[in-house]
Formats: structure tokens, sequence, C-alpha cells
């Protein structure tokens, strides 16, 4: 048999549900479009200083692999979120899509049944069910885009988007930032640099064209604006961390000509953790001490917790427990609980300074 001259390593190909089709199966209520236009510009007000008075917390699971956990996870967030809204705006993280340096689970979207079967359609759906459920109680939620067709199928569900460490340098990232409806947080290279970040703040406020699907699944061309609500996520590496006063300092000083008044959100896992999720609890406090002794620069904390403290290691057919990590590590509710509240405490006993608009 001749050689073939095209898909020579590929096993198949298989058409998935058309984007708009999903969005009929499973529509999006009036009430939510209600929450999550109410929370993008929430974020929007405190990224450009009108609303000096709160912080942004992104919080939750480092990624979902279980629906059940992940709404039981939602309900005890809401009842959080309501009692603390004066001084942290809280969204849920739900992440469903894994970068991964080598090999590993790639996230519920990808492979939804944690077998390596990688039922990606089920994976949407089961994604966005999730998404309108807790939505539907009021709490809005926050993922990180990996796969740029992804945001076809549930981005009118999510109310702030991260571009992961991993992926800030990549032009299609940068590109796809540049059309996204939401407030987007874009992470510095794992090596720490603030350089990526910053070049990709600058090209995804600009228009862009390139190639992508549209509702109906069909290969076309997107022609975006450019997003005016970018910001910077320190998330540490290189071995070192970033989230301490001269960094934050450094990094505003490093963004001045974006003229954004609130541009930093701090990752308090990954390198700035450490990698130990014990950790993340002194940097939060850390974060906060400076934003109410003054810094007004900070908008925001992004936290990895969950039911149950720490992780599991993830093995296609073993059992897992409940409310456990199988990604990265994570602080347990009661600890969550606790966090939330005394940052909450701190905020509101803080006198703030007024910040300015541009």
């Amino acid at each position: 048999m001749a050689e073939r001259i095209e898909n020579q390593n590929i096993i198949a190909i298989s058409p998935l549900i058309p984007p708009n089709s999903m969005k009929l199966e499973l529509p999006i209520t009036e009430r939510i479009t209600s929450v999550i236009l109410q929370t993008r510009q929430e974020i929007r007000d405190i990224l450009h200083g009108r609303d000096n008075r709160r912080l942004l917390v992104i919080i939750g699971p480092c990624s979902i692999h279980d629906s059940d956990v992940a709404l039981s996870y939602a309900k005890k967030l809401k009842q959080i979120a309501e009692r603390v809204n004066d001084q942290i705006l809280i969204v849920l993280r739900t992440y469903f899509e894994k970068p991964r340096t080598t090999i590993g689970w790639k996230g519920l979207i990808n492979d939804p049944h944690l077998d390596g079967t990688c039922d990606i359609g089920q994976g949407f759906t089961l994604a966005r069910k999730l998404l309108l459920e807790i939505n539907g109680l009021g709490l809005p939620c926050a993922t990180e885009f990996l796969d740029p067709v992804t945001p076809q199928y549930i981005s009118d569900l999510i109310s702030w988007a991260a571009i992961g460490a991993r992926t800030t340098e990549s032009q299609t990232h940068r590109e796809m930032a540049s059309g996204l409806s939401m407030p987007v947080g874009l992470k510095n290279g794992t090596d720490g640099g603030l350089q990526v970040a910053l070049n990709a703040m600058i090209a995804a406020r600009h228009p862009h064209s390139f190639i992508g699907i549209n509702g109906e699944g069909l290969t076309s061309v997107i022609k975006t604006n450019g997003n005016p609500d970018r910001h910077i996520v320190l998330r540490g590496g290189g071995g070192k961390v970033n989230y301490n006063p001269q960094d934050i300092a450094e990094a505003m000083n490093f963004l001045t000509e974006e003229q954004i008044p609130r541009p930093i959100l701090v990752d308090c896992s990954h390198g700035n953790s450490e990698k130990d999720h014990t950790r993340q609890v002194g940097v939060a406090r850390s974060v906060v001490d400076q934003f109410t002794s003054g810094q007004s620069a900070i908008m925001g904390l992004l936290i990895e917790s969950n039911l149950n403290p720490g992780n599991q290691k993830w093995e296609a057919g073993k059992p897992l427990e409940w409310g456990v990590s199988i990604t990265d590590a994570c602080i347990g509710w009661e600890e969550t609980e606790q966090l939330l509240e005394e940052l909450a405490k701190k905020i509101r006993n803080a006198s703030r300074t007024a910040i300015p608009t541009y």
C-alpha cells in the first residue's frame, strides 16, 4: 500500500455537535444572563478603579473532575459570597481544561469519564450543564481557556477568564483573548518573568483576524475589536515568588503605560506557594495586608480550594476520594471559609484611600 500523504498518524476524526445546537439543547436563561453580565461589569469596575472598596477572589478546585462535588462546593461558597459581598466579589473557579507539561489527565472536557476514552462531546455537555447549575445559584464562574474552540461552547456562561502561564506567549491565545467578552487575566511566564504577560496584554487589546469556528461549527475568519479588560496574574515561577510588596510595585511600574488603575491579581498557588498548598493562606494574607495598607494596584486573588484538602493521584478505573483534587493540591473547605471571613474582616476594618480613575 502506498504511504498516506495526509492523516498518516490520525486514528479517527469525529464531528462534534455545533456550538449553537448545544446552546439550543442547554439554553442560558434570562436570570443567568443577568448574573453574568452584572458580574462582568463588577469585575470591570474593580479593574478600572471605579470600585476601590472590594477585591476580586477567584476561588475553587484546581480542576473540576466530578460535577456533584463541584455543585456541593458551589452551594457552600454561595453562602459565604453573600456574607462578604461588600468586601469581596467571589467568583467560582470552574476549570475544565488542563495544560500538561508532558502527559496526564487533560480535564473534564477532554476526558469526562476519567478513563482515557476522551469523549469530548460529552465533556462539553457536562461542562455546560454544570455552568448552568452554578450560575443558576447566583454564583458566577471563571475558567481558563486552553483550546480556542472551547469558548464557542461555554463562554456565554463565564464571567472571568484566564490565559495560563504555558499559553500567554501563544499568538493563538492572545488573539482569542482579544475577542472574549469577559475580563481576562494573563499569567506571567513559568520562569516568573513579566515581559511575556505584558506583551500579551498589549496584543490582546488590539484588533485581530484569525481562523476559528462559528456557532454552526464552520471554519471561519474571526475578527475582533480587542479586549479593553485585561490584567496581569502574578503566579511566581523560576523558583521565585512574586507577591511581595517590591514585586507588586515592580509589576505596577512595568504596566504603567497600560493605564489600568488595578491591573494585578495574585495567584496564591503555583510558584507563589512554592507548590505547597498550605502556604496559600499566608500568601493571601500578605496580599490583602498590602491592599489594606494602600497598595491600590491590587485587584484580587486566585486561590485553589476544594471540599477536602490535598490531592490524590488519578489512575484510570481507580476509585477516587470525595472532594479531593486530582490535579494540584488545594486547601480544604474549613480553611477556605475561615480565610474568606478573615480577609473580608480585614478589608471591612481598613481605612481605604481613593484610587484614581483614568
